[in-house]
């Protein structure tokens, strides 16, 4: 990985800052300063690293979980809505972070954040199954505790004609409801219920995988994910975690 890259992701700056710090002279490989801020710096290298001469903190991947407020776009850049960017903390904001999965601007909850390019995509993919859970509340006809949990299982047809994999929907209430999927098309919870011709009126995901949203982060908080949680996350979609 590009030296200025490596270090922009390891938290020292951003990639202009990380630059300006190298061509400064005060990043060095194995006592050698390093003054090209494209210069690789191989895996096996990577503990040989000094700033101010001092050991480079190296860090590679991060995981990060947050609280989606309502109101905010699943986007870490955009010219005129609110991001999920202004939640993440400084610490992290030149890591190169990516969401997994995306989130409707009115839908809370759960959302995970990486670096990590093949987890990401494997979280996201429908061949992995990946079950992701959400709280939904709805107005239109109440459910029916026989029809709609057998309806949903054999998987609902949306109105553009495209059938959803089979589904599990736990009914809490007439109005109520938790629903497990394992795809992510495109308001694909909200166009769901609509094909029972409910309208969703509150949307937060619960959980991905083995990860559940945790409690205590409130609306907007953020947090990294603990080595449990990262393992289970990998072990989940068959992945060896990367060192």
């Amino acid at each position: 990985m590009r030296i200025d890259r490596l270090l922009a992701n390891s938290g020292y700056g951003s990639r202009s800052e990380v630059r300006a710090l190298i061509r400064a002279g005060r990043v060095a490989l194995a006592g050698s300063i390093i003054r090209d801020p494209g210069t690789d710096i191989p895996d096996s290298e990577r503990a040989l690293l000094q700033i101010d001469g001092q050991p480079a903190l190296i860090r590679r991947y991060y995981y990060l979980m947050i609280d989606k407020p309502s109101g905010v776009i699943t986007a870490l850049d955009d010219p005129t809505h609110r991001t999920i960017a202004e939640f993440i903390p400084p610490a992290y904001q030149h890591a190169g972070l990516s969401p997994v999965g995306r989130l409707d601007r009115d839908t809370t909850g759960l959302l995970i954040l990486t670096n990590e390019g093949v987890l990401n995509h494997r979280l996201t993919s429908p061949k992995h199954g990946v079950e992701k859970v959400y709280d939904v509340v709805f107005t239109g006809p109440p459910l029916d505790p026989v029809k709609d949990p057998t309806d949903f299982a054999a998987g609902i047809k949306l109105a553009d004609g495209f059938c959803c994999q089979p589904a599990k929907l736990q009914i809490i209430a007439s109005h109520h409801a938790q629903l497990t999927i394992t795809e992510g098309k495109f308001h694909q919870v909200k166009r769901m219920f609509a094909a029972g011709e409910r309208e969703v009126t509150a949307l937060r995901r619960l959980s991905v995988g083995p990860l559940q949203l945790d409690p205590s982060l409130g609306s907007g908080g953020v947090r990294e994910l603990s080595e449990a949680e990262i393992t289970a996350l990998y072990e989940t979609v068959s992945l060896e975690r990367p060192h």
